[in-house]
Protein backbone atom coordinates (compact mmCIF):
# COMPACT_ATOMS: atom_id res chain seq x y z
CA UNK A 1 0.00 0.00 0.00
CA UNK A 2 1.45 3.36 -1.05
CA UNK A 3 2.00 5.73 1.89
CA UNK A 4 -0.11 8.87 1.92
CA UNK A 5 1.64 12.07 0.92
CA UNK A 6 1.39 15.00 3.35
CA UNK A 7 -1.41 16.88 1.47
CA UNK A 8 -3.37 13.63 1.21
CA UNK A 9 -2.89 13.01 4.92
CA UNK A 10 -4.17 16.51 5.68
CA UNK A 11 -7.43 15.69 3.89
CA UNK A 12 -8.21 12.87 6.33
CA UNK A 13 -6.95 14.93 9.27
CA UNK A 14 -9.22 17.85 8.33
CA UNK A 15 -12.28 15.61 8.07
CA UNK A 16 -11.49 13.72 11.27
CA UNK A 17 -10.48 16.61 13.57
CA UNK A 18 -13.98 17.97 14.37
CA UNK A 19 -15.25 14.45 15.11
CA UNK A 20 -12.28 13.89 17.42
CA UNK A 21 -13.14 17.17 19.14
CA UNK A 22 -16.73 15.97 19.54
CA UNK A 23 -15.43 12.89 21.39
CA UNK A 24 -13.17 14.91 23.68
CA UNK A 25 -15.57 17.73 24.62
CA UNK A 26 -17.85 15.59 26.88
CA UNK A 27 -14.82 14.51 28.93
CA UNK A 28 -14.65 18.09 30.22
CA UNK A 29 -18.41 18.65 30.56
CA UNK A 30 -18.10 19.60 34.24
CA UNK A 31 -15.26 22.01 33.56
CA UNK A 32 -16.50 24.76 31.19
CA UNK A 33 -13.13 26.44 30.71
CA UNK A 34 -11.43 23.21 29.66
CA UNK A 35 -14.43 22.13 27.57
CA UNK A 36 -14.41 25.35 25.60
CA UNK A 37 -10.62 25.23 25.31
CA UNK A 38 -10.99 21.86 23.57
CA UNK A 39 -13.49 23.44 21.16
CA UNK A 40 -11.13 26.32 20.35
CA UNK A 41 -8.05 24.12 19.99
CA UNK A 42 -9.96 21.80 17.66
CA UNK A 43 -11.17 24.75 15.59
CA UNK A 44 -7.66 26.20 15.30
CA UNK A 45 -6.24 22.79 14.36
CA UNK A 46 -8.90 22.42 11.68
CA UNK A 47 -8.03 25.79 10.15
CA UNK A 48 -4.35 24.82 10.14
CA UNK A 49 -5.10 21.52 8.39
CA UNK A 50 -7.34 23.16 5.78
CA UNK A 51 -4.88 26.02 5.20
CA UNK A 52 -2.14 23.45 4.63
CA UNK A 53 -4.05 22.26 1.57
CA UNK A 54 -4.36 25.70 -0.01
CA UNK A 55 -0.93 25.99 -1.64
CA UNK A 56 -1.10 22.53 -3.27
CA UNK A 57 -4.58 23.22 -4.65
CA UNK A 58 -3.56 26.63 -6.01
CA UNK A 59 -0.54 24.88 -7.57
CA UNK A 60 -2.78 22.47 -9.47
CA UNK A 61 -2.70 19.46 -7.13
CA UNK A 62 -5.90 17.72 -6.08
CA UNK A 63 -5.10 16.03 -2.76
CA UNK A 64 -7.28 13.02 -2.08
CA UNK A 65 -7.79 10.29 0.45
CA UNK A 66 -10.21 7.55 1.36
CA UNK A 67 -11.35 5.27 -1.40
CA UNK A 68 -13.12 2.99 1.07
CA UNK A 69 -15.41 0.93 -1.15
CA UNK A 70 -18.85 0.42 0.37
CA UNK A 71 -20.28 -1.45 -2.63
CA UNK A 72 -19.11 -1.94 -6.22
CA UNK A 73 -18.81 1.56 -7.69
CA UNK A 74 -19.66 3.27 -4.38
CA UNK A 75 -16.67 4.55 -2.47
CA UNK A 76 -16.30 6.84 0.51
CA UNK A 77 -13.62 9.11 -0.91
CA UNK A 78 -12.34 12.66 -0.55
CA UNK A 79 -10.67 14.99 -3.02
CA UNK A 80 -9.90 18.67 -2.59
CA UNK A 81 -10.81 20.67 -5.67
CA UNK A 82 -10.85 24.51 -5.77
CA UNK A 83 -14.53 25.08 -4.96
CA UNK A 84 -14.39 22.67 -2.02
CA UNK A 85 -11.18 24.38 -0.88
CA UNK A 86 -12.96 27.75 -0.82
CA UNK A 87 -15.92 26.37 1.10
CA UNK A 88 -13.70 24.59 3.63
CA UNK A 89 -11.67 27.76 4.22
CA UNK A 90 -14.84 29.73 4.92
CA UNK A 91 -16.41 27.12 7.22
CA UNK A 92 -13.27 26.32 9.21
CA UNK A 93 -12.26 29.96 9.68
CA UNK A 94 -15.71 30.99 10.87
CA UNK A 95 -15.86 28.08 13.32
CA UNK A 96 -13.13 29.75 15.38
CA UNK A 97 -15.02 33.05 15.47
CA UNK A 98 -18.34 31.35 16.16
CA UNK A 99 -16.77 29.39 19.02
CA UNK A 100 -15.51 32.59 20.65
CA UNK A 101 -18.95 34.14 20.18
CA UNK A 102 -20.67 31.03 21.57
CA UNK A 103 -18.62 31.16 24.78
CA UNK A 104 -19.87 34.68 25.48
CA UNK A 105 -23.43 34.05 24.34
CA UNK A 106 -24.10 30.67 25.98
CA UNK A 107 -22.69 31.80 29.34
CA UNK A 108 -24.31 35.24 29.37
CA UNK A 109 -27.74 33.80 28.54
CA UNK A 110 -27.37 30.81 30.91
CA UNK A 111 -28.27 28.44 28.09
CA UNK A 112 -28.87 24.82 29.16
CA UNK A 113 -27.05 21.74 27.79
CA UNK A 114 -23.93 23.66 26.80
CA UNK A 115 -21.75 20.55 26.54
CA UNK A 116 -24.08 18.86 24.05
CA UNK A 117 -24.26 22.16 22.16
CA UNK A 118 -20.49 22.15 21.56
CA UNK A 119 -20.51 18.43 20.70
CA UNK A 120 -23.17 18.75 18.03
CA UNK A 121 -21.55 21.91 16.73
CA UNK A 122 -18.28 20.01 16.21
CA UNK A 123 -20.06 17.14 14.45
CA UNK A 124 -21.78 19.66 12.19
CA UNK A 125 -18.43 21.18 11.24
CA UNK A 126 -16.95 17.75 10.55
CA UNK A 127 -19.92 16.99 8.31
CA UNK A 128 -19.42 20.30 6.53
CA UNK A 129 -15.78 19.51 5.78
CA UNK A 130 -16.91 16.11 4.51
CA UNK A 131 -19.33 17.84 2.13
CA UNK A 132 -16.63 20.25 0.99
CA UNK A 133 -14.05 17.54 0.28
CA UNK A 134 -16.39 14.86 -1.12
CA UNK A 135 -14.92 13.22 -4.22
CA UNK A 136 -18.26 11.89 -5.40
CA UNK A 137 -21.99 12.31 -4.94
CA UNK A 138 -22.20 9.27 -2.66
CA UNK A 139 -19.77 10.78 -0.15
CA UNK A 140 -21.40 14.20 -0.43
CA UNK A 141 -24.84 12.70 0.25
CA UNK A 142 -23.66 10.86 3.37
CA UNK A 143 -22.10 13.94 4.95
CA UNK A 144 -24.96 16.16 3.77
CA UNK A 145 -27.37 13.95 5.73
CA UNK A 146 -25.01 13.82 8.71
CA UNK A 147 -25.12 17.63 8.70
CA UNK A 148 -28.92 17.56 8.87
CA UNK A 149 -28.98 15.06 11.73
CA UNK A 150 -26.28 16.81 13.75
CA UNK A 151 -27.91 20.25 13.49
CA UNK A 152 -31.40 19.03 14.43
CA UNK A 153 -30.54 18.90 18.18
CA UNK A 154 -29.10 22.41 17.87
CA UNK A 155 -32.32 23.75 16.33
CA UNK A 156 -34.36 22.04 19.06
CA UNK A 157 -31.82 23.05 21.73
CA UNK A 158 -34.25 24.83 24.05
CA UNK A 159 -36.52 21.73 24.06
CA UNK A 160 -39.69 23.76 24.64
CA UNK A 161 -42.82 23.25 22.53
CA UNK A 162 -41.84 25.85 19.94
CA UNK A 163 -38.32 24.49 19.60
CA UNK A 164 -39.50 20.90 19.20
CA UNK A 165 -42.09 21.92 16.59
CA UNK A 166 -39.48 23.90 14.65
CA UNK A 167 -37.06 20.99 14.92
CA UNK A 168 -39.63 18.64 13.39
CA UNK A 169 -40.20 21.02 10.49
CA UNK A 170 -36.44 21.30 10.01
CA UNK A 171 -35.85 17.57 10.06
CA UNK A 172 -38.85 16.50 8.00
CA UNK A 173 -38.34 19.05 5.23
CA UNK A 174 -34.60 18.51 4.85
CA UNK A 175 -34.74 14.71 5.09
CA UNK A 176 -37.86 14.63 2.91
CA UNK A 177 -36.34 16.63 0.06
CA UNK A 178 -33.16 14.53 0.25
CA UNK A 179 -34.89 11.15 0.14
CA UNK A 180 -37.65 12.02 -2.33
CA UNK A 181 -35.69 14.22 -4.76
CA UNK A 182 -31.92 14.35 -4.12
CA UNK A 183 -31.32 10.60 -3.73
CA UNK A 184 -33.30 9.65 -6.89
CA UNK A 185 -31.28 12.26 -8.82
CA UNK A 186 -28.05 10.63 -7.61
CA UNK A 187 -29.30 7.15 -8.59
CA UNK A 188 -30.35 8.43 -12.03
CA UNK A 189 -26.93 10.03 -12.51
CA UNK A 190 -25.23 6.73 -11.69
CA UNK A 191 -27.45 4.84 -14.16
CA UNK A 192 -26.91 7.39 -16.96
CA UNK A 193 -23.22 8.19 -16.47
CA UNK A 194 -21.92 5.04 -14.84
CA UNK A 195 -20.09 7.13 -12.22
CA UNK A 196 -20.78 9.50 -9.36
CA UNK A 197 -17.33 11.09 -9.34
CA UNK A 198 -17.06 14.86 -9.56
CA UNK A 199 -15.28 15.41 -12.86
CA UNK A 200 -14.11 18.61 -14.59
CA UNK A 201 -16.49 19.22 -17.49
CA UNK A 202 -19.17 17.00 -15.94
CA UNK A 203 -20.16 13.37 -16.52
CA UNK A 204 -23.61 13.75 -18.09
CA UNK A 205 -22.64 15.43 -21.37
CA UNK A 206 -24.03 13.36 -24.27
CA UNK A 207 -25.48 10.77 -21.85
CA UNK A 208 -29.07 12.03 -21.74
CA UNK A 209 -31.57 14.08 -23.72
CA UNK A 210 -32.24 17.72 -22.97
CA UNK A 211 -35.53 16.83 -21.29
CA UNK A 212 -33.88 14.30 -19.00
CA UNK A 213 -31.16 16.81 -18.13
CA UNK A 214 -33.86 19.38 -17.28
CA UNK A 215 -35.69 16.94 -15.02
CA UNK A 216 -32.46 15.93 -13.29
CA UNK A 217 -31.53 19.58 -12.75
CA UNK A 218 -34.91 20.17 -11.09
CA UNK A 219 -34.45 17.14 -8.84
CA UNK A 220 -31.06 18.43 -7.69
CA UNK A 221 -32.12 22.06 -7.19
CA UNK A 222 -35.22 21.22 -5.14
CA UNK A 223 -33.77 18.07 -3.59
CA UNK A 224 -30.87 19.99 -2.07
CA UNK A 225 -33.28 21.55 0.40
CA UNK A 226 -30.57 23.34 2.36
CA UNK A 227 -30.35 25.85 -0.52
CA UNK A 228 -33.83 27.03 0.60
CA UNK A 229 -35.16 27.64 -2.91
CA UNK A 230 -38.84 28.54 -2.70
CA UNK A 231 -41.23 26.89 -2.00
CA UNK A 232 -38.99 24.53 0.04
CA UNK A 233 -37.68 27.24 2.35
CA UNK A 234 -39.95 26.98 5.40
CA UNK A 235 -37.39 25.16 7.54
CA UNK A 236 -35.12 28.20 7.65
CA UNK A 237 -37.42 30.76 9.35
CA UNK A 238 -38.69 27.98 11.64
CA UNK A 239 -35.14 27.28 12.79
CA UNK A 240 -34.76 30.83 14.17
CA UNK A 241 -36.04 29.56 17.51
CA UNK A 242 -32.51 28.21 18.11
CA UNK A 243 -29.81 30.15 20.03
CA UNK A 244 -28.09 32.80 17.93
CA UNK A 245 -24.80 30.87 17.48
CA UNK A 246 -26.90 28.13 15.87
CA UNK A 247 -28.58 30.69 13.63
CA UNK A 248 -25.12 31.81 12.58
CA UNK A 249 -24.18 28.17 11.88
CA UNK A 250 -27.32 27.67 9.82
CA UNK A 251 -27.05 30.88 7.82
CA UNK A 252 -23.35 31.50 7.41
CA UNK A 253 -20.97 28.72 8.37
CA UNK A 254 -22.40 25.39 7.33
CA UNK A 255 -25.97 24.44 6.55
CA UNK A 256 -27.25 26.81 3.87
CA UNK A 257 -23.77 27.18 2.42
CA UNK A 258 -23.60 23.39 2.06
CA UNK A 259 -26.82 23.65 0.05
CA UNK A 260 -25.76 26.27 -2.48
CA UNK A 261 -22.23 24.81 -2.59
CA UNK A 262 -23.71 21.43 -3.56
CA UNK A 263 -25.84 22.97 -6.32
CA UNK A 264 -22.87 24.86 -7.74
CA UNK A 265 -20.61 21.79 -7.56
CA UNK A 266 -23.21 19.55 -9.22
CA UNK A 267 -23.76 22.10 -11.99
CA UNK A 268 -20.04 22.36 -12.79
CA UNK A 269 -18.73 18.86 -12.06
CA UNK A 270 -21.73 16.58 -12.73
CA UNK A 271 -23.71 18.32 -15.47
CA UNK A 272 -20.92 20.50 -16.82
CA UNK A 273 -21.60 24.15 -17.66
CA UNK A 274 -21.24 23.57 -21.40
CA UNK A 275 -23.61 20.59 -21.36
CA UNK A 276 -26.22 22.56 -19.43
CA UNK A 277 -25.90 25.49 -21.82
CA UNK A 278 -26.22 23.26 -24.91
CA UNK A 279 -29.49 21.73 -23.70
CA UNK A 280 -31.12 25.10 -22.99
CA UNK A 281 -32.67 23.63 -19.84
CA UNK A 282 -31.64 26.31 -17.36
CA UNK A 283 -34.10 29.04 -18.38
CA UNK A 284 -36.66 27.96 -15.79
CA UNK A 285 -33.96 28.12 -13.12
CA UNK A 286 -33.53 31.85 -13.71
CA UNK A 287 -37.25 32.30 -13.02
CA UNK A 288 -37.23 30.13 -9.88
CA UNK A 289 -34.08 31.75 -8.47
CA UNK A 290 -35.25 35.25 -9.36
CA UNK A 291 -38.64 34.65 -7.77
CA UNK A 292 -36.98 33.44 -4.57
CA UNK A 293 -34.64 36.44 -4.47
CA UNK A 294 -37.48 38.97 -4.85
CA UNK A 295 -40.23 37.23 -2.89
CA UNK A 296 -38.04 36.53 0.14
CA UNK A 297 -36.88 40.16 0.14
CA UNK A 298 -40.48 41.36 0.12
CA UNK A 299 -41.34 39.04 3.02
CA UNK A 300 -38.26 40.28 4.91
CA UNK A 301 -39.64 43.82 4.66
CA UNK A 302 -42.69 42.76 6.66
CA UNK A 303 -40.82 41.06 9.54
CA UNK A 304 -40.55 43.00 12.77
CA UNK A 305 -38.58 40.28 14.57
CA UNK A 306 -34.92 40.93 13.74
CA UNK A 307 -33.83 37.31 13.37
CA UNK A 308 -36.80 36.46 11.14
CA UNK A 309 -36.00 39.47 8.94
CA UNK A 310 -32.45 38.21 8.62
CA UNK A 311 -33.70 34.67 7.94
CA UNK A 312 -35.75 35.77 4.94
CA UNK A 313 -32.81 37.86 3.83
CA UNK A 314 -30.73 34.67 3.80
CA UNK A 315 -33.31 32.87 1.65
CA UNK A 316 -33.07 35.72 -0.84
CA UNK A 317 -29.28 35.93 -0.80
CA UNK A 318 -28.80 32.18 -1.26
CA UNK A 319 -30.63 32.27 -4.56
CA UNK A 320 -28.05 34.72 -5.92
CA UNK A 321 -25.78 31.67 -6.07
CA UNK A 322 -28.49 29.68 -7.87
CA UNK A 323 -29.01 32.64 -10.20
CA UNK A 324 -25.29 32.66 -10.97
CA UNK A 325 -25.59 28.99 -11.95
CA UNK A 326 -28.67 29.67 -14.08
CA UNK A 327 -26.93 32.42 -16.08
CA UNK A 328 -24.33 29.80 -17.12
CA UNK A 329 -21.38 32.03 -17.89
CA UNK A 330 -17.91 31.64 -16.39
CA UNK A 331 -18.08 35.08 -14.78
CA UNK A 332 -21.49 34.43 -13.20
CA UNK A 333 -20.31 31.12 -11.73
CA UNK A 334 -17.19 32.80 -10.37
CA UNK A 335 -19.53 35.37 -8.83
CA UNK A 336 -21.66 32.58 -7.34
CA UNK A 337 -18.59 31.03 -5.68
CA UNK A 338 -17.38 34.35 -4.29
CA UNK A 339 -20.89 35.15 -3.04
CA UNK A 340 -20.76 32.01 -0.87
CA UNK A 341 -17.77 33.47 0.99
CA UNK A 342 -18.97 37.07 0.98
CA UNK A 343 -22.45 36.26 2.24
CA UNK A 344 -21.00 34.04 4.96
CA UNK A 345 -19.04 36.95 6.44
CA UNK A 346 -21.78 39.56 6.03
CA UNK A 347 -24.62 37.43 7.36
CA UNK A 348 -22.74 35.97 10.32
CA UNK A 349 -21.96 39.56 11.33
CA UNK A 350 -25.65 40.45 11.23
CA UNK A 351 -26.68 37.43 13.29
CA UNK A 352 -23.87 38.02 15.77
CA UNK A 353 -25.16 41.57 16.18
CA UNK A 354 -28.74 40.35 16.68
CA UNK A 355 -27.53 37.98 19.40
CA UNK A 356 -25.47 40.75 20.99
CA UNK A 357 -28.54 43.00 21.15
CA UNK A 358 -30.60 40.21 22.71
CA UNK A 359 -27.90 39.41 25.27
CA UNK A 360 -27.34 43.01 26.38
CA UNK A 361 -30.87 44.41 26.16
CA UNK A 362 -33.24 41.44 25.68
CA UNK A 363 -34.69 43.23 22.65
CA UNK A 364 -35.69 41.16 19.63
CA UNK A 365 -37.80 43.41 17.39
CA UNK A 366 -36.72 46.02 14.88
CA UNK A 367 -39.27 48.48 16.27
CA UNK A 368 -37.50 48.38 19.66
CA UNK A 369 -34.06 49.43 18.40
CA UNK A 370 -34.39 53.22 18.43
CA UNK A 371 -31.15 54.75 19.70
CA UNK A 372 -29.52 51.44 20.60
CA UNK A 373 -26.44 52.33 18.55
CA UNK A 374 -25.56 54.93 21.19
CA UNK A 375 -25.34 52.24 23.86
CA UNK A 376 -23.91 49.52 21.62
CA UNK A 377 -21.74 51.34 19.05
CA UNK A 378 -19.46 48.36 18.33
CA UNK A 379 -22.38 46.01 17.78
CA UNK A 380 -24.37 48.36 15.58
CA UNK A 381 -21.28 49.57 13.72
CA UNK A 382 -20.58 45.94 12.80
CA UNK A 383 -24.26 45.50 11.89
CA UNK A 384 -23.97 48.47 9.53
CA UNK A 385 -20.97 46.89 7.77
CA UNK A 386 -22.78 43.56 7.48
CA UNK A 387 -25.83 45.33 6.08
CA UNK A 388 -23.75 47.13 3.44
CA UNK A 389 -22.26 43.78 2.41
CA UNK A 390 -25.64 42.10 2.04
CA UNK A 391 -26.87 45.06 0.01
CA UNK A 392 -23.71 44.87 -2.12
CA UNK A 393 -22.10 48.25 -1.49
CA UNK A 394 -18.29 48.65 -1.62
CA UNK A 395 -15.95 48.47 0.21
CA UNK A 396 -17.62 45.29 1.48
CA UNK A 397 -17.29 41.79 0.07
CA UNK A 398 -20.95 41.49 -0.90
CA UNK A 399 -20.29 43.83 -3.81
CA UNK A 400 -17.92 41.36 -5.50
CA UNK A 401 -20.23 38.41 -5.99
CA UNK A 402 -23.16 40.55 -7.09
CA UNK A 403 -20.95 42.47 -9.53
CA UNK A 404 -19.70 39.29 -11.23
CA UNK A 405 -23.19 37.76 -11.39
CA UNK A 406 -24.53 41.02 -12.84
CA UNK A 407 -21.66 41.01 -15.36
CA UNK A 408 -22.63 37.51 -16.49
CA UNK A 409 -26.25 38.55 -16.86
CA UNK A 410 -25.28 41.58 -18.94
CA UNK A 411 -22.93 39.48 -21.05
CA UNK A 412 -25.73 37.08 -22.01
CA UNK A 413 -28.39 39.81 -22.20
CA UNK A 414 -30.36 38.00 -19.52
CA UNK A 415 -32.45 41.05 -18.68
CA UNK A 416 -34.63 39.15 -16.23
CA UNK A 417 -31.55 38.36 -14.12
CA UNK A 418 -30.38 41.98 -14.42
CA UNK A 419 -33.77 43.22 -13.22
CA UNK A 420 -33.77 40.75 -10.31
CA UNK A 421 -30.35 41.93 -9.12
CA UNK A 422 -31.24 45.62 -9.39
CA UNK A 423 -34.67 45.33 -7.74
CA UNK A 424 -33.45 43.03 -4.98
CA UNK A 425 -30.57 45.37 -4.17
CA UNK A 426 -33.08 48.16 -3.61
CA UNK A 427 -35.18 45.83 -1.45
CA UNK A 428 -32.09 44.79 0.55
CA UNK A 429 -31.42 48.43 1.33
CA UNK A 430 -35.06 48.99 2.24
CA UNK A 431 -35.18 46.26 4.90
CA UNK A 432 -31.67 46.75 6.34
CA UNK A 433 -30.78 50.45 6.30
CA UNK A 434 -33.78 51.56 8.40
CA UNK A 435 -32.41 49.37 11.22
CA UNK A 436 -29.11 51.25 11.10
CA UNK A 437 -30.97 54.59 10.93
CA UNK A 438 -33.09 53.68 13.97
CA UNK A 439 -30.04 52.61 15.94
CA UNK A 440 -27.96 55.76 15.38
CA UNK A 441 -30.32 58.58 14.44
CA UNK A 442 -33.43 58.12 16.56
CA UNK A 443 -33.78 59.05 20.19
CA UNK A 444 -33.93 56.07 22.54
CA UNK A 445 -37.18 55.65 24.51
CA UNK A 446 -37.00 57.52 27.79
CA UNK A 447 -38.46 54.62 29.72
CA UNK A 448 -36.02 52.02 28.37
CA UNK A 449 -34.89 49.66 31.13
CA UNK A 450 -32.64 48.18 32.14
CA UNK A 451 -29.63 50.34 31.43
CA UNK A 452 -27.08 48.45 29.41
CA UNK A 453 -23.99 48.76 27.28
CA UNK A 454 -22.29 46.26 24.99
CA UNK A 455 -22.65 42.50 25.33
CA UNK A 456 -19.79 40.47 26.91
CA UNK A 457 -16.42 40.94 25.23
CA UNK A 458 -16.25 37.54 23.43
CA UNK A 459 -19.42 38.47 21.57
CA UNK A 460 -18.15 41.93 20.63
CA UNK A 461 -14.75 40.56 19.64
CA UNK A 462 -16.33 37.99 17.31
CA UNK A 463 -18.69 40.38 15.54
CA UNK A 464 -15.92 42.97 15.16
CA UNK A 465 -13.67 40.32 13.57
CA UNK A 466 -16.29 39.22 11.04
CA UNK A 467 -17.15 42.84 10.16
CA UNK A 468 -13.45 43.52 9.56
CA UNK A 469 -13.24 40.34 7.50
CA UNK A 470 -16.06 41.58 5.29
CA UNK A 471 -14.02 44.64 4.36
CA UNK A 472 -10.74 42.72 4.07
CA UNK A 473 -12.26 40.24 1.64
CA UNK A 474 -13.24 43.15 -0.60
CA UNK A 475 -9.76 44.67 -0.40
CA UNK A 476 -7.87 41.35 -0.70
CA UNK A 477 -9.98 39.01 -2.83
CA UNK A 478 -7.00 37.25 -4.44
CA UNK A 479 -7.39 33.76 -2.93
CA UNK A 480 -11.18 33.41 -3.44
CA UNK A 481 -10.83 34.73 -6.99
CA UNK A 482 -7.98 32.35 -7.78
CA UNK A 483 -9.90 29.37 -6.42
CA UNK A 484 -13.07 30.40 -8.27
CA UNK A 485 -11.19 30.62 -11.57
CA UNK A 486 -9.49 27.27 -11.00
CA UNK A 487 -12.93 25.81 -10.29
CA UNK A 488 -13.70 26.37 -13.98
CA UNK A 489 -10.30 25.21 -15.15
CA UNK A 490 -9.07 28.74 -15.85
Amino acid sequence: MTPLRMPDSLVLIAVALPFLGALLIPLFGKHPNQREAVTLVTAVALVAAVAGLLAPVLGGARPEAGGFEIAPGLALAFQVEPLGMLFALVASSLWIVNSIYSIGYMRANNEPRQTSFYVYFAIALGSTIGVAFAKNLFTLFLFYEALTLSTYPLVAHKQNAEAMRSGRIYLLLLLGTSLVLFLPAIVATWVLAGTLDFTPGGVLGGKASGTVIGVLLALYVFGIGKAAVMPLHFWLPAAMVAPTPVSALLHAVAVVKAGVFAILKVAILIFGADALASTGQSGWLTIVAGTTVIAASVVALRQNNLKRRLAYSTISQLSYVVLGVAILTPISMIGAAIHIAAHALGKITLFFAAGSIHTASHLTDVSQLDGIGRRMPWTMGAFAIGALSVIGIPPTAGFLGKWFILGGAMQTENWLAVAVIVVSTVLNATYLLPIVFRAFFREPPKARTPEHGEAPWPIVLALTATAAGTVLLFLLPGTPLALSKLMLGR
